[in-house]
């Protein structure tokens, strides 16, 4: 067991780490358990009292910390926010794009303003940031690119039209990019949770581009940020392709998959909230 925690301090020790969606859940939970490890760490969110506050751990942890706060809803603004994060320590070893905002209205309902809010923080911001740092992960000799897409992203949900598309989309983007930089050693890392207690459901938008402000039973009912960050940290340290968090809620994945009439069926009678 020592020798493995030894193996791991040594891929992670001074390795840059990005961040984004960084002050909850399980972005603060990774930050921490790459900060024990000796990570370099550059953190992005909107909240900068939160994330000044998950800095300060990091660095009592034993990791260096910078922050960069953010809207990636703004996505005008991503060109600087990458050059921002280069000049913090010249590289981006594994960049981990986490930051998501979810759903809770039906597709006819929701206004055209929110799909396009819920796109561009979910899909096109973290495309544009990779597409950004690709040169120089290439030039480096290469880097991890993990991205929170969930199990949403494998099949359509009740409330949830615009956030199932946005991550149905991060997978095929960055299977995509999996495909055409392999030789170049890039590597994807898919990070598929289910139910985790994290405030996605509080930030979650209505039909009208207002917060739910309100954690759904399901969401209140998951594993835990702490122990999804584990299975998540170890994941992108391997360079796992795929990292499936949850609780039995997952079984749907297996279900999709070799019973497809089936999780039709059930997908029309999930209690959405």
């Amino acid at each position: 067991m020592f020798y493995f925690f030894l193996i791991i301090m040594q891929k992670i020790l001074n390795k840059v780490i990005w961040i984004t969606g960084a002050s909850s859940g399980i972005g603060e939970a990774c930050a921490y358990l790459f900060a024990e490890k000796g990570a370099r760490l550059i953190l992005t969110a909107t909240k900068v009292d939160k994330l000044k506050n998950v800095k300060s751990k990091c660095i009592e942890l034993g990791g260096n910390c910078e922050i960069l706060p953010y809207d990636l809803a703004d996505i005008q603004g991503i060109d600087k926010l990458v050059e921002n994060a280069l000049a913090v320590y010249g590289r981006v070893d594994i960049l981990y794009n986490n930051a998501g905002i979810s759903q809770r209205a039906t597709a006819g309902e929701t206004l055209f303003k929110v799909d396009q809010k819920i796109m561009d923080v979910n899909f096109f911001a973290p495309v544009k940031i990779t597409k950004l740092l690709l040169p120089k992960m290439i030039e480096q000799g290469g880097a991890t690119i993990a991205v929170t897409t969930s199990i949403s992203g494998r099949f359509g949900f009740p409330l949830r039209s615009a956030y199932c598309s946005s991550k149905h989309a991060l997978y095929g983007f960055f299977e995509t990019l999996q495909a055409e930089y392999y030789e170049q050693n890039i590597r994807i890392v898919f990070v598929c949770p289910g139910r985790v207690q994290t405030n996605v459901s509080l930030s979650a938008l209505d039909k009208n581009g207002n917060t739910h402000s309100q954690i759904d039973a399901g969401q209140a009912g998951g594993v835990t940020a702490d122990k999804a960050a584990k299975k998540i940290v170890k994941a992108i340290i391997k360079q796992k392709p795929e990292v499936l968090v949850g609780r039995k809620e997952l079984l749907m994945l297996y279900i999709k998959r070799f019973l497809p009439g089936l999780s039709r069926k059930l997908v029309r009678k999930i209690k959405p909230m």
